[in-house]
């Protein structure tokens, strides 16, 4: 009885949702809540953001040093990642690999990781153990252990790592093939993880040095969130943190800047893969720019999911491809949009590469409706909303938007901007970016290659 009674109006509110979600007039969601946070200096030189949350009895501490496989040195690749582990064997006061286990002890976690531009380390925990994780944080960043020993048998961990993550994978290399090829001086066209021949090479005085360069006060943001009150906190941050000397010398931030490119590049490299895989590349701006925005929503559009116009043109439609995917990596300086397809057995790599370059243009001549793009502005709210759901979340929004955008208000102000994204400006973007000029086009066989040889 209850069923059929309710069976009617279910349908009819059915229809009235089908009918708002196909008219582009439907509405994102209203503004989420603005974060709330205090940030200021130390005299050493760290910067801090303190935000209560008392949503949990729990407080979050992130440090995000300032430092990843972009500040690296030709032949030097993969310390910053090194030092991510390296940053877990000891300090004067904690044993090597206890400071995962004594938080573990107290109820919390912890973590790191590392990316081009930046290493983070953090611990969550229950909110009476906040001098605690502001303690050892303290004790390894003025007192790590760098011994020898230490040294080698991390070394050979990461080694071992990037044996797992890269070298036996299918199509691993991928992701490094196409930045070495694309990029010319910019060191984003090394990995993260380094390459076996600069880890062998590395030596404890260069370690060192990369550690007194970098993991200093002034190269670090500490960010706390959560149940805690922000004048005691502040008070526990000045007498551990507050206490690691500063350093004397400027972190270097000499970066070469990778030139223009003024003509389109193609590439055949042999690999020692099942399948071809084609590639079609476009240099972009950074995190932050106001060509980030829609660029975002221009790689949401073309590549995200298997509902993207470019995954649907070939592995649906003309199925070229059994795999198709990309996007824009948007981070700290200039990087790419890039747009790969797995060929299918039989099919042709140069009509891959059509395709791709074809969903490219498309974008350039050819508006995306307006219900594609609010629906596109509709899971940026989405994803925006989840993404602050704990405190963990709110810590990594506030540290991603003072290191990297060197401004913390774009924390919060990135929602209207994405919100007011028109269909113009997507093409606009497009037609700025996605130039033949601007264009590299790899075409991947397979062969007895080692992903590495280049038929130019």
């Amino acid at each position: 009885m209850i069923s059929r009674l309710l069976r009617p109006i279910g349908l009819a509110m059915m229809a009235s949702l089908v009918a708002q979600v196909g008219s582009s007039s439907l509405h994102a969601a209203a503004t989420p809540p603005r974060l709330q946070y205090d940030t200021y200096t130390l005299p050493n030189g760290l910067t801090v953001i303190l935000s209560e949350d008392h949503s949990t009895p729990i407080v979050h501490v992130q440090i995000t040093y300032h430092v990843g496989s972009k500040n690296e040195k030709p032949g030097r690749t993969g310390f910053a990642h090194l030092f991510e582990h390296m940053m877990f064997k000891g300090s004067k006061n904690v044993e090597p690999e206890a400071h995962t286990s004594i938080i573990a002890s107290v109820g919390g976690q912890s973590n790191a990781y590392t990316t081009d531009d930046e290493t983070v380390f953090w611990e969550s925990a229950p909110a009476h153990f906040l001098p605690l994780m502001l303690w050892m944080e303290a004790d390894r960043m003025a007192t790590l252990r760098i011994d020898q020993s230490n040294f080698a048998a991390e070394r050979e961990v990461v080694k071992e790592e990037r044996r797992m993550r890269v070298d036996n994978q299918p199509y691993g290399r991928l992701n490094e093939i196409i930045y070495d090829q694309v990029f010319t001086v910019h060191p984003y066209r090394h990995p993260t993880i380094g390459s076996m021949a600069d880890l062998q090479a590395a030596s404890i005085e260069d370690v060192r040095d990369f550690y007194d360069t970098f993991y200093v006060p002034a190269n670090a943001t500490l960010t706390i969130v959560g149940d805690f009150d922000r004048v005691q906190g502040r008070s526990l941050v000045e007498q551990y943190l507050g206490r690691v000397p500063g350093s004397d010398r400027p972190v270097p931030r000499d970066i070469p800047k990778e030139p223009p490119q003024t003509a389109e590049k193609r590439v055949t490299i042999e690999t020692p893969w099942p399948l071809p895989a084609v590639v079609v590349a476009h240099h972009i701006t950074y995190d932050g720019h106001p060509d980030s925005y829609p660029l975002h929503i221009a790689s949401k559009v073309l590549s995200d999911g298997q509902s993207s116009r470019i995954y649907r043109k070939l592995v649906y439609e003309d199925q070229l491809a059994v795999a198709a995917f990309g996007g824009a990596n948007l981070v700290e300086h200039p990087n790419l949009f890039y747009a790969v397809a797995i060929v299918q057995p039989g099919q042709s790599p140069d009509e891959a590469i059509a395709a791709l370059i074809g969903e490219l243009e498309r974008l350039k001549t050819e508006p995306i409706s307006d219900r594609d793009l609010q629906r596109t502005k509709n899971q940026f709210a989405r994803d925006y909303i989840l993404g602050r759901e704990t405190i963990q979340q709110k810590a990594g929004a506030l540290s991603h938007a003072a290191v990297l955008h060197g401004n913390i208000a774009t924390a919060d102000g990135e929602f209207e901007i994405f919100q007011n994204i028109k269909a113009a400006d997507v093409q606009k973007v497009a037609q700025t970016y996605f130039t033949k000029e601007n264009r590299t086009v790899l075409t991947l066989m397979p062969g007895r290659g080692t992903a590495g040889q280049a038929n130019r």
